[in-house]
């Protein structure tokens, strides 16, 4: 349509209008690879806007102007298109974190372990006290077998209840 228009475009600059959003398109996944599907009345308006723009207006005087350097545009094959993937990769995303951010990080890194230290510290101790305090039992238990007068007064009761 371009080249019908009298504006011949090579492919990459079409690919770049699609990306600028200058034409109204999306990307689609062919056998070949990514291509642009592009609306044919967005490439009209975008022609007439080339148009528009590129012709003199119409309140200028002819004036001289200095012959601007010309550079022939050297035109590119398109690159040959990558094989498509079968699997279901996700590229990865670009780190943020900044060098602030990263002292942040390490000081929040580095109270977890000290509290995650802390909490096996206290874990040890709960099971020591537990371990004494079943201990303690143990010998109060066998300490009122040897002196029944340190019994609790039920038992005391039912032990005299016994005894004639």
């Amino acid at each position: 349509m371009y080249e019908e228009a009298g504006l011949p475009r090579d492919p990459r600059t079409i690919q770049r209008y699609c990306a600028l959003n200058k034409l109204d398109c999306h990307k689609a996944e062919t056998p070949t690879g990514e291509r642009y599907l592009v609306a044919p009345y967005s490439v009209e308006r975008h022609i007439k806007y080339i148009k528009e723009v590129s012709r003199p207006a119409a309140t200028s005087h002819d004036k001289s102007r200095q012959d601007a350097t010309v550079r022939t545009l050297e035109v590119k094959p398109e690159p040959a298109p990558r094989p498509t993937t079968t699997s279901t990769d996700q590229p990865r995303s670009v780190a943020t974190a900044t060098t602030s951010d990263d002292k942040y990080v390490l000081m929040l890194e580095n109270q977890v372990e000290f509290l995650r230290g802390e909490i096996s510290v206290k874990n040890t101790q709960i099971a020591e006290l537990t371990e004494r305090a079943r201990e303690t039992n143990h010998l109060i238990a066998g300490l009122q077998k040897m002196f029944p007068l340190l019994a609790s007064p039920d038992r005391r009761g039912a032990e005299e209840g016994q005894q004639p």
